[in-house]
């Protein structure tokens, strides 16, 4: 096959029979929106924030196998007139607003509508147009205006005081298309009004010359003798390499269902998550093995560490202020996915319920993964060497400069990994170049260019099934043998197992010195050896979370002060700092959900994991960043009797040797 012809998508028509977890169609979500707009509770100023499944409540069987079950809506909205949030729950088939409620005292997150009409009202103010005259700027149609949500600077912003804003950012192109982000136009930032869209403020901190390099990444700029770095043409070393797999992929999709080798899956979309997977099961020697319910992205937010007037607040919760499924990019095969493809739609709404289809919005494929298992039985000179391959579950993420990748691998040793890519374009800062000043609180990599210290964080909810429902959660450390009389020759440790018993000791942190992680046990299933199976999380890449005490966001994002935490399941609690934290500066998410102290043993438990990135911004991270990886895995432990990979069957003998 070429890779020209290696594109599936899913096939799913509006009248198909729908699996009770799949996402809502563009008819559905149309349908939900008109029966709204077509009842006494619609108002003209009434606009959809985001528009998805109504998910089921979960059964004792962990599947929906069979089951018939009513298509519900769960609908958004925010009426700027009435500054007022409305949720509702919409049954599709009966035309039924089963629940109508208002959300009091919170702002949504971004609408659609708020992401494309704010530069050009920003490019009309006369204030604005003055700030940019006195930096020697004066064709205004060249300057990009990010609507960087509002952060929290004080209660001048809290929902008693304030319509609803951001604080849209400035940037200059030299010409359309060039790369504005080389161009920060420092200390000037505007407080816009999102309810009536104007402008309501302009601070001038005062002028810092606009860089004087470029920093193209763009083919039609990037050899400029002006640009950072500074290229010549593209290299002439790299030869092609082809993926191909002659007799197709080793997956099957059936709607919005994956199997692939022993694994099962379903696959779902939404505005504000982007993807989620649900029934993770996997097939272990004819037997159906639950493992993960529901795995999702629960929140990210990125704090800088920067006082300057223009960085200090930036403090975004890309997903809760902006959502991931609303800035998933359409993929490109050869480009982002490589190999034979199957892409998944993703559908979203925009503000006046229309829905709005993301082409290509998930990309599923296999990846040869070296070495899953080898011996060498050096007296014989046999060797055993298997393959290992994964099957790739991912979307990109575009918000604003940066872009983010979300990575779901799934391992054919029954292992679960979760990578998060981080690229794009590092928001910059200006300096003046004479100066010769250097940033306290950043790093420079360009001429009158730098980037601020900042943290990316991504809190993974994990509702774990381990063989079942009825699942124990325990923090494993290694430590040296307590007892001197038992370690005589100072070698000896052992490993100790703490119980999480409730939800007032769900909060937990990694510790380096012990090698910790956490295991989620099933008490009632035993492997032969007579120990519960179980399946472990194992951090992969920690950070020392640098906010600090004082700050609106040591509040905001209350969930990073621990890198774990462990809840009983609800339904209502699925992110980390809450439904609605857009300006707003009060503790809300994980600290409220384990206040009522629920027991956790032998109980339907959640894994809520936080995973950071740590950004002393370089040189090399300039024009455009190259991939940064984070991520955590999920690894058998005693869930088998052995390695499940022992059945891998060895590669062809063509495919082990050179041409």
């Amino acid at each position: 096959m070429t890779m020209d012809s290696t594109v599936l998508t899913t096939d799913l028509t509006e009248d198909a029979t729908r699996y009770p977890l799949d996402p809502l169609s563009g008819a559905e979500i149309e349908a939900a929106a008109a029966i709204i707009s077509e009842s006494d509770y619609a108002t003209p100023t009434l606009k959809f924030v985001m528009i998805s499944l109504a998910e089921p409540a979960k059964t004792a069987e962990l599947t929906f196998a069979g089951a018939q079950v009513p298509r519900q809506a769960f609908v958004t909205m925010y009426d700027a007139a009435a500054k007022l949030i409305y949720e509702a729950v919409v049954d599709i088939d009966t035309r039924v607003i089963d629940s109508w409620t208002p959300i009091p005292g919170r702002f949504p997150s971004y609408l659609v509508e708020h992401m494309t009409g704010v530069e050009e009202k920003v490019r009309e103010d006369p204030r604005w147009q003055e700030a940019m005259r006195k930096r020697g700027v004066t064709d205004f149609s060249l300057a990009m205006i990010d609507p960087w949500p509002a952060g929290y600077y004080g209660a001048g912003d809290h929902y008693d005081n304030s319509p609803l804003i951001c604080r849209p950012l400035t940037f200059m192109r030299a010409a359309p298309s060039e790369h504005g982000y080389a161009r920060p136009v420092e200390g000037l930032i505007v407080t816009f009004d999102l309810d009536n869209m104007e402008v309501l403020d302009i601070e001038d901190h005062g002028v810092v010359p606009l860089p004087p390099t470029a920093g193209n990444y763009d083919p039609k700029f990037m050899f400029d003798e002006n640009n950072r770095p500074a290229f010549t043409a593209f290299r002439d070393d790299v030869k092609p390499i082809e993926i191909t797999q002659p007799d197709g992929p080793s997956f099957t999709v059936d709607g919005w269902k994956v199997q692939w080798q022993k694994w099962s899956l379903r696959i779902g979309f939404n505005p504000r998550e982007g993807i989620t997977l649900h029934e993770v099961t996997y097939t272990d020697r004819g037997q159906t093995r639950p493992i993960l319910y529901r795995g999702s992205l629960s929140e990210m937010v990125v704090p800088y560490g920067d006082t300057a007037p223009t960085h200090w607040n930036k403090n975004v919760f890309d997903m809760g202020e902006v959502g991931m499924g609303f800035s998933a990019n359409p993929l490109t095969l050869g480009c982002d996915c490589l190999g034979e493809i199957h892409y998944f739609d993703g559908t979203v709404n925009d503000s006046d319920g229309n829905a709005v289809t993301i082409p290509n919005a998930i990309c599923m494929h296999e990846e040869d993964f070296g070495i899953s298992w080898k011996h060498t039985d050096f007296r014989t000179g046999e060797v055993e060497v298997r393959r290992s391959r994964r099957l790739v579950v991912s979307m990109i993420c575009t918000v604003g400069n940066y872009e983010y990748g979300f990575f779901w691998y799934f391992y054919n040793d029954a292992s679960i990994e979760v990578e998060v890519k981080l690229s794009g374009v590092l928001t910059t800062g200006a300096v003046e170049v004479e100066s010769g000043e250097q940033p306290r609180w950043g790093k420079m990599v360009a001429p009158g260019i730098y980037g601020p210290n900042h943290q990316h964080f991504f809190n993974f909810r994990l509702d774990m099934s381990v063989d079942g429902a009825g699942n124990s959660v325990y923090e494993v450390d290694s430590i040296p043998e307590p007892d001197p009389e038992l370690n005589p020759h100072h070698n000896a440790w052992i490993t100790q197992d703490t119980l999480v018993a409730s939800e007032s000791e769900g909060a937990r942190d990694w510790n380096w010195s012990t090698g910790r992680y956490w295991k989620v046990t099933n008490p009632s299933k035993k492997n032969e050896l007579g120990i519960p199976v179980a399946y472990k999380l194992v951090p992969k890449d920690v950070v020392p979370v640098m906010v600090q005490e004082g700050s609106f966001i040591y509040d905001r994002a209350r969930f990073l002060q621990h890198n774990l935490w462990v809840t009983k399941y609800d339904p209502a609690e699925k992110f980390a700092a809450g439904d609605y934290m857009y300006q707003s500066a009060d503790v809300q998410g994980l600290p409220e959900f384990v206040t009522d102290d629920a027991p956790l043993e032998d109980s339907d438990v959640v894994l809520w994991y936080t995973l950071g990135a740590h950004h002393i911004v370089r040189p090399e991270d300039w024009p455009v960043m190259p991939c940064a990886y984070t991520g955590f895995h999920l690894k058998p432990i005693g869930f088998f009797d052995g390695n499940p990979a022992l059945d891998l069957p060895p590669s062809p003998p063509k495919a082990c040797h050179g041409h």
